[in-house]
């Protein structure tokens, strides 16, 4: 039976980018997997609401829900998250600093079922062109976060999260801002299920270009790994 891939695109204020993604998203070659798109618009207040608008109604094949208001991108997720249908579900940010073309290298563990769960890492071989304050956050962050999961994570924050779907049925999300990085990441530990990681492309953007997330943010996400952290170690990676 053909497979599903549910690619799940939180939205918010990204009126230059999102149509470019979108095509990249079509284009891949997936190798017979089927592709569901499911788009999400945070609350946006750019124009790009009007823009998804005019484009549900061209494209009524691709999902597309709308926040009335900012909610975060955990509860962007969460709503693409509900609305999915495919066997797999990955998430795809909604600027270009992730490439689509490496969906179907995350996808081969899934579907040779070695895995349940692939995470992308954007910095096997170095720090990918991230900013040294960025990339220092990350590795701090993701260093804390398998201290407290038992894994062997080398990018706890990237956007790049492959899921079987009946996984993640499995889990109850409550993070509604960037705290969902480290929940999902401590919430699929619990569950002692195979993860996988697999290198990936990287593009990073500015805070001048859109850039969103924070010192507040990486706050929060400390805070995030201690409240979920799994009662007892799993397996590593």
């Amino acid at each position: 039976m053909q497979k599903t891939l549910s690619i799940v695109v939180p939205i918010c204020n990204e009126r230059d980018t999102w149509r470019e993604v979108i095509a990249h998203l079509e284009a891949v070659d997936l190798s017979g997997v089927q592709r569901e798109i499911i788009l999400v618009d945070d609350g946006s207040t750019d124009g790009t609401t009007e823009q998804l608008r005019a484009f549900e109604a061209e494209r009524p094949d691709v999902i597309i829900k709308f926040h009335p208001h900012n909610r975060g991108k955990g509860a962007a997720l969460r709503t693409g998250f509900a609305a999915a249908t495919g066997d797999f579900v990955v998430v795809q940010d909604a600027d270009l600093e992730y490439d689509p073309s490496d969906l179907p290298t995350l996808l081969e563990p899934l579907l040779a079922g070695d895995a349940d769960v692939v995470f992308g890492s954007r910095f096997t071989t170095g720090r990918a062109g991230a900013r040294i304050g960025n990339y220092l956050a990350n590795r701090f962050l993701t260093w804390l976060s398998n201290r407290t999961t038992g894994l062997a994570l080398a990018d706890m924050e990237t956007c790049y999260k492959m899921f079987r779907r009946d996984v993640l049925e499995r889990i109850h999300l409550e993070q509604d801002r960037f705290g969902f990085e480290p929940e999902v990441t401590a919430r699929i530990a619990a569950l002692g299920v195979r993860i996988r990681q697999s290198p990936i492309s990287y593009s990073p953007r500015t805070v001048r270009e859109g850039k969103k997330i924070g010192l507040a943010d990486g706050i929060e996400a400390i805070c995030c790994i201690f409240r979920y952290r799994p009662s007892r170690r799993r397996r590593r990676v």
